[in-house]
């Protein structure tokens, strides 16, 4: 029996592919060298060309009733104000719809109702930034009361990502190199390159309000874009000699 097994054993052995034996070997590189793990980073600069910005009208009543009817009659006006200035609508999208109640609080003293607070708010993308400003003041001379942003940001920012990953692998080759000389030694091959991720630092917001429309009626609200960097990290492990 033990005979036996041991001539089926050898069997399913011989049954494994050698390709399958082969590629298991050939992810695993022989090291004749030292190893040098280093990371860079790749960073291009892009003008922005989408704002992202909040926009919604806060209504307080008496009533429940009271306050959603008048909202929902405001963020009328509101929405044909975006079609007029024509967003389209796959760049209009709701965001948040809300009814709270608010109390009166008095020392020693139960919280008595005094009305409710509506609230209804939605996102919108401006892919026309030069006109963004004209139609932020046009949405609150229609009703907005609530407006904040702007989320400046690349629409489509693969090519610029692209852009940055080809810096950081020349990045990291040349640091690579540079090690070697140090250590008196080459750059035979590299062993690995993986990516950390990209990043997009983030904005710095804007409020935007009736308050800052009653301080200064006759400015005009005007949104710079500046640049962004966008940023790709990658690690990298090469073989000296």
């Amino acid at each position: 029996m033990r005979n036996l097994f041991m001539t089926a054993l050898a069997l399913g052995a011989s049954a494994i592919p050698m390709s399958a034996v082969a590629q298991t070997v050939a992810t695993l590189p022989v090291l004749n060298g030292t190893r040098l793990d280093v990371s860079a980073t790749g960073e291009v600069t892009r003008v922005p060309d989408l704002a992202i910005i909040s926009a919604g009208v806060q209504t307080l009543q008496p009533t429940a009733t009271g306050a959603i009817e008048e909202n929902a009659t405001r963020m009328e006006r509101v929405r044909a104000a975006l079609k007029r200035a024509g967003i389209a609508d796959k760049d209009i999208q709701t965001s948040s719809i809300n009814l709270n109640p608010e109390y009166r609080y008095e020392n020693n003293q139960p919280p008595q109702l005094t009305g409710y607070r509506a609230t209804n708010t939605v996102n919108v993308k401006f892919r026309d930034l030069k006109r963004s400003g004209s139609i932020l003041d046009a949405l609150v001379a229609e009703g907005a009361n609530q407006i904040s942003g702007p989320n400046l940001t690349i629409d489509k920012p693969e090519a610029a990502y692209d852009e940055a990953r080809v810096k950081a692998i020349a990045a990291g080759q040349a640091r690579a190199e540079l090690y070697a000389r140090a250590l008196g030694k080459r750059v035979v091959r590299i062993l690995s390159v993986s990516e950390g991720g990209a990043f997009v630092p983030p904005p710095m917001p804007l409020a935007y309000g009736r308050d800052m429309v009653a301080a200064a009626p006759m400015a005009k609200t005007e949104i710079d874009p500046g640049t962004q960097q966008l940023q790709v990290n990658i690690s990298m492990s090469f073989e000296l000699q």
